[in-house]
């Protein structure tokens, strides 16, 4: 069902190259099919009338992928954004926050500054579910795969669809012993 939306998303944009989409691009997509399968609770959303903010913190790696992917889409009444920023502290607004590899030095830092606050977090560095991200996008023979960490998903008020939990490899908070 996440594979059917990640294809509706990226397959206009893949006609108009007509080369396949390239790793970001499918990320992008993936990020806006999580969007569809979780729950958020109403006070994520400063109004009915806020956007769905996408949120990337530190260096980009989509480049204009990101944009061009997601460009006019919406999730429910919420017109999609999204945003580049530098610090933690600018991204309690956010719903989806991906933090780049690059910030994997301050990985923890980071994690425990949104503590709490109800933004799914999704990264590609290695063990960034396992180290308290909601979501780990993975890149495996080629293919994109995924770790939702349950506990911290709950933490953060969000509720996860049994749909996309079924296609993840599900983790927990290391101290949350016995779970894995």
């Amino acid at each position: 069902m996440v594979l059917a939306a990640v294809l509706i998303v990226v397959a206009p944009f893949t006609r108009a190259q007509d080369s396949p989409p390239s790793e970001y691009q499918l990320k992008a997509a993936f990020l806006f099919s999580f969007a569809k399968f979780v729950d958020w609770p109403p006070r994520s959303f400063a109004s009915q009338q806020s956007p769905f903010a996408i949120c990337i913190l530190g260096a980009d790696p989509f480049g204009t992928a990101i944009d061009d992917t997601l460009r006019g889409k919406t999730i429910g009444e919420h017109p999609v954004v999204i945003e580049r920023v530098k610090e933690p502290s600018n991204v309690r607004h956010c719903q989806i926050l991906f933090i780049s590899s690059a910030e994997k030095h301050r990985l923890a830092e980071i994690l425990m500054a949104l503590q709490g606050a109800n933004i799914l977090i999704v990264g590609e560095s290695e063990h960034f579910a396992d180290s308290g991200g909601t979501i780990e996008l993975m890149l495996e023979q080629n293919h994109i795969r995924f770790a939702i960490n349950t506990d911290a998903a709950e933490s953060s008020g969000l509720r996860i669809s049994s749909k996309l939990l079924a296609l993840a490899k599900v983790v927990h908070n290391p101290a949350e012993t016995g779970k894995n």
